[in-house]
């Protein structure tokens, strides 16, 4: 395991009342990597003052050692890997483990992971008449969240979450199943039958089968796309505490059951600004409609009182490169290259991340392209609609989310999560009679 930085302690920070003169000094925690934090936990107890910061932007809410981000130098590793060098050498189930046990594993670990979730991709029959209930124009996500969360239902010999076996089966369990999952929620969308998991297929193998493959005809991976959607799951496998993590985390420190869990996770990732950016691309280019528009979108994107906005586009965390962006751009011209695409929506995209990568307002202001961006290209020329796309988001996010619940319900000083508030509302009042309220 690799060494950790330990606390230190032994620095303060003091607050000052402006009023009372009072102070108070406040430990000052660092971490491995990143600014140090103000450990704020006895504010309350020592001053009666509680801390304000919605969105939780200047809090550290957990300690944690799978995920760190520089967002100003463009830097994303996990559990000390850079994210370049995990995406090159590296499978998705080879991160994975990484994320759950803390290294890299040896042959024999690795062989022995690879074939645990192998071995678990299988559901539950039932779980094939739960997609009867939904419509058929469901979008996926409404199905992911109901089935995610009713795997609980099926597998009642891994809800312990004090069992470090439990825990861990169902950590294998919801990697293995989660493609599954979705493949059948693409499949119901568009009327087919679903394809059962092929224990020879590698992970982003199989699950490009159960999503395209065909009973009535032999189907055969191209390992082009397998290896650009290996790459997707990792780049997206785990970005320490964002919106969903942070919701996985709460949802979890309730003790809830890890499937229930992930449900939550999915739910929070729906969300527009957060797992449906690539979407967002997809309806963008669609609304530009034409190479020859370009210039007029252009045009409205540098203009400051226009609404419109260039997706896939910089990013809130990065302020340089998105360094999953980089990966993703070769694996894009890997694919469109291969396939041959004739998509007059791919040809807007690759005019705008000319412009982007060579027009000054844009290079001074470091609006690069982002992962979406190239991710939304991606999936689209493989052939998925974008209703999918957040689904395939989550699907890789699983990882990540089991492996932060994993983390934090291991960590000895484990708490329910309750945030505190700052009440605006009014202040105690009489109760009036209806006969008696103008």
């Amino acid at each position: 395991m690799a060494k950790e930085k330990p606390d230190a302690a032994e620095k303060t920070f003091t607050l000052t009342n402006d009023e009372t003169g009072d102070s108070v000094k406040l430990p000052v925690v660092e971490g491995t990597c990143g600014p140090p934090v103000i450990d704020v936990r006895k504010l309350y107890a020592e001053t009666g003052h509680f801390t304000f910061d919605p969105s939780f932007t200047a809090t550290g809410s957990c300690k944690s050692r799978l995920t760190y981000i520089d967002g100003e130098e463009g830097i994303l590793m996990h559990r000390g890997y850079t994210i370049e060098e995990l995406t090159e050498k590296s499978s998705f189930l080879e991160v994975a483990y990484l994320l759950l046990y803390g290294d890299l594993p040896n042959k024999a670990e690795k062989e022995k992971f690879d074939h645990s979730i192998t071995t678990h991709t299988m559901v539950h029959e039932q779980i094939n008449y739960f997609y009867r209930g939904f419509r058929r124009d469901a979008h996926p996500m409404a199905i992911m969240c109901g089935i995610v969360g009713g795997l609980s239902a099926f597998y009642h010999d891994s809800l312990d979450i004090w069992d470090p076996q439990q825990r861990e089966l169902s950590a294998h369990r919801l990697i293995a199943k989660i493609p599954t999952l979705a493949a059948m929620t693409y499949k119901y969308s568009i009327g087919q039958p679903f394809m059962y998991p092929r224990n020879d297929l590698n992970f982003a193998e199989n699950f490009l089968y159960m999503c395209f493959a065909l009973p009535a005809e032999p189907y055969k991976v191209n390992p082009v796309l397998a290896n650009a959607m290996d790459k997707i799951f990792i780049l997206h496998a785990d970005h320490e505490q964002n919106a969903s993590t942070s919701t996985v985390r709460l949802a979890g420190s309730s003790q809830a059951n890890p499937f229930a869990c992930i449900a939550s996770g999915i739910a929070s990732l729906w969300g527009p600004s957060h797992g449906g950016a690539n979407q967002a691309v997809l309806e963008m280019l669609d609304e530009i409609g034409t190479k020859e528009n370009i210039p007029e979108f252009i045009k409205r994107a540098k203009d400051k009182d226009d609404p419109f906005r260039l997706m896939g586009f910089g990013h809130r965390v990065y302020k340089n490169r998105d360094p999953r962006a980089e990966v993703l751009k070769s694996a894009a011209d890997e694919v469109l290259a291969d396939l041959g695409v004739n998509d007059p929506m791919l040809e807007i995209a690759m005019e705008l991340e000319k412009i982007a990568l060579e027009d000054p307002y844009f290079v001074e202001r470091k609006l690069f392209p982002n992962v979406d961006f190239y991710s939304g290209i991606i999936l689209r020329a493989m052939g998925f609609p974008t209703s999918m796309f957040t689904v395939l988001f989550a699907l890789a996010r699983t990882v990540g989310w089991i492996s932060q619940w994993k983390e934090m319900i291991e960590e000895p000083s484990l708490r329910i999560g309750r945030p505190r508030q700052l009440y605006t509302g009014p202040a105690e009042r009489p109760y009036v009679p209806i006969e008696k309220r103008k």
